[in-house]
């Protein structure tokens, strides 16, 4: 059984580094419960401080995943039609074939929702692209960076604990 948990979380930590850039996947709760599933094993001794601090932890960078984007595209005068371009760009580009597909993506989707929103004025459609881009860069940062330390985390323990 324990090395069914240790396979599953280490799914689980890899599934939370794919939801950093995938929107539909909630990337550090993904992390946060590879290591619960570590921690249930019979090996490693339970830490309710350790899990409870990496679930704030993860908490608090999801709500962030909401916010930093909004921030980025109100600083720069964007609108809700570019938020949405950027999460529909992001999905494009990482279907898309070419190298940093889901970065160009998401630009050119923030772009393009700009210019739903006011057709009228391409610079201020740039400008609110550009903001809406950047948050999400914001977030997307954070949220990798968060995953990739719980994925270190997973590594460590898991090397500690289960050296045979």
């Amino acid at each position: 059984m324990d090395l069914f948990l240790l396979i599953v979380g280490f799914i689980f930590t890899l599934l939370g580094i794919l939801g950093a850039f995938l929107p539909v996947l909630p990337g550090p709760i993904m992390g946060w419960l590879g290591l619960l599933l570590l921690y249930l094993t019979k090996t490693v001794p339970m830490s309710y401080t350790f899990l409870g601090i990496t679930l704030a932890i993860s908490i608090i960078i999801l709500i962030l995943d909401y916010i930093i984007p909004a921030m980025g595209t109100k600083k720069f005068g964007g609108s809700k039609e570019g938020a949405i371009g950027t999460t529909i760009g992001l999905i494009v580009g990482l279907i898309a074939p070419i190298p940093l597909g889901f970065v160009i993506g998401a630009f050119l989707g923030a772009m393009i929702g700009e210019l739903i929103h006011d057709s009228k004025d391409f610079n201020k459609a740039v400008k609110g692209a550009t903001g809406s881009f950047l948050g999400f860069l914001a977030s997307t940062t954070l949220k990798f960076i968060v995953s990739l330390i719980f994925m270190g985390l997973f590594i460590k323990t898991a090397i500690q604990y289960f050296e045979y």
